[in-house]
């Protein structure tokens, strides 16, 4: 397999979305103008030269949108191979040009979020393990933060205290979100619709800058939706799904 990287240059003509194909798509649009105002930051985004789901996205640590403390490290916001490229060693390929690009740029290690039993949307548990993760911090909500040194003194990453206990004030549900995924910019305006027609008190809050993620009250800064003040999940919804939960709430 053959990696591309993704840059200012070539943004426009890459296929970059996981498994939608049109750049005049919403989700489309939005991922590559997040992508186009993160790359002064140290963004890499590295994908297979073929359509589909095969890619690593990842940044400093320092700028990731998430509520982290790891200076030095290099923090993955996306690893993903799915469908008919699972089993060919691509995630290897793709994890090692991470490190190889880290190490040569010199960071303490890697990390990325995962959690004990794997969840949507995060990192495979079983798959870190094999290559050497561990596990430096854990949430309330049971969202871990899993790092690889590069040397045996590095200080461990860590989550910042107003992640670690996910909790906010508001009541009825509260989502939290960004525009690192694509599918927020279809899928959220879904279950605010959803919402007003069930007259269901409900709140998106799109984190806009790297300052508010990184001080949000949750480690999944993607996506994170909360119900009276507790922590639900982090897996994207569409309206199908969202009434489904809403439907289980009310019995």
């Amino acid at each position: 397999m053959k990696y591309i990287r993704v840059t200012k240059e070539n943004i426009e003509k890459e296929h970059i979305c996981c498994a939608i194909s049109s750049n005049k798509d919403i989700q489309v649009i939005s991922k590559k103008n997040w992508l186009k105002e993160r790359f002064d930051d140290g963004l890499v985004f590295l994908k297979s030269i073929e359509r589909g789901k095969c890619f690593i996205e990842y940044i400093p640590a320092e700028n990731a949108w998430n509520p982290i403390i790891a200076e030095g490290y290099m923090y993955i916001d996306c690893l993903w191979v799915a469908g008919s490229f699972k089993g060919n060693g691509y995630s290897t390929d793709l994890l090692n040009a991470c490190i190889e690009d880290s190490k040569a740029k010199g960071k303490k290690g890697i990390c990325i979020l995962s959690a004990a039993k794997k969840k949507p949307f995060l990192a495979d548990p079983k798959f870190l393990k094999y290559k050497g993760f561990t596990v430096c911090d854990e949430a309330d909500n049971g969202i871990q933060l899993w790092y690889l040194p590069f040397s045996l003194d590095a200080a461990k990453p860590e989550f910042k205290e107003c992640a670690k206990h996910p909790h906010i004030e508001q009541t009825g549900y509260v989502l939290y979100y960004t525009n690192q995924c694509p599918f927020n910019a279809k899928y959220v305006p879904m279950l605010l619709e959803v919402a007003k027609e069930r007259e269901v008190p409900f709140q998106a809050i799109r984190l806009e800058t790297k300052e508010e993620a990184q001080n949000a009250p949750t480690p999944v800064t993607t996506y994170a939706l909360f119900y009276n003040g507790e922590y639900l999940t982090n897996e994207q919804m569409n309206d199908k799904r969202f009434i489904k939960l809403l439907d289980g709430m009310e019995k």
